[in-house]
């Protein structure tokens, strides 16, 4: 453990290079650099909220939502994860109003901009493409499929 904490202060390039590595699709390098830093700092819950981020990106929504469920009962005030849960739920269609819930609690609640624009963006998006009436085109198409 000694020679880890040589290395103490890479924790945040460690957690920051795992999120760009996920944005980027290489799950590999993500997944290795979250648990870099999960090693540096076995208390901190930002390489939870990575490995859900990972799932997100994935659309493994029910994988990302434990993630971030295990991260907000270690720490409640985790508007991050917070913001994450959010948008996994709202984009499951049938928990689209809990997400939204959730989303709305992490614009209020989060004292960070960034965490409260990802989630202003989330809640345009669930608005815009998740919870979009069908078209009258789409419709009809079902109607047909349904005879």
């Amino acid at each position: 453990m000694a020679q880890l904490q040589k290395y103490k202060d890479d924790f945040v390039v460690l957690l920051e290079s795992g999120f760009i590595a996920a944005g980027q699709t290489d799950e590999d390098a993500a997944l290795k650099l979250f648990r870099a830093a999960q090693l540096l700092q076995p208390e901190n819950e930002l390489p939870k909220v990575g490995f859900g981020y990972v799932h997100l990106l994935k659309l493994e929504l029910q994988q990302a939502c434990k993630r971030f469920e295990e991260v907000l009962k270690a720490d409640p005030n985790n508007e991050m994860a917070r913001a994450m849960l959010g948008l996994s739920t709202a984009l499951t269609v049938k928990d689209a109003d809990k997400g939204e819930t959730l989303l709305k609690e992490a614009m209020k609640k989060s004292g960070d901009a960034n965490v409260k624009t990802m989630a202003s963006t989330a809640m345009e998006f669930i608005e815009k493409f998740v919870k979009k009436q069908p078209t009258p085109v789409q419709g009809e198409t079902k109607k047909k499929k349904g005879k």
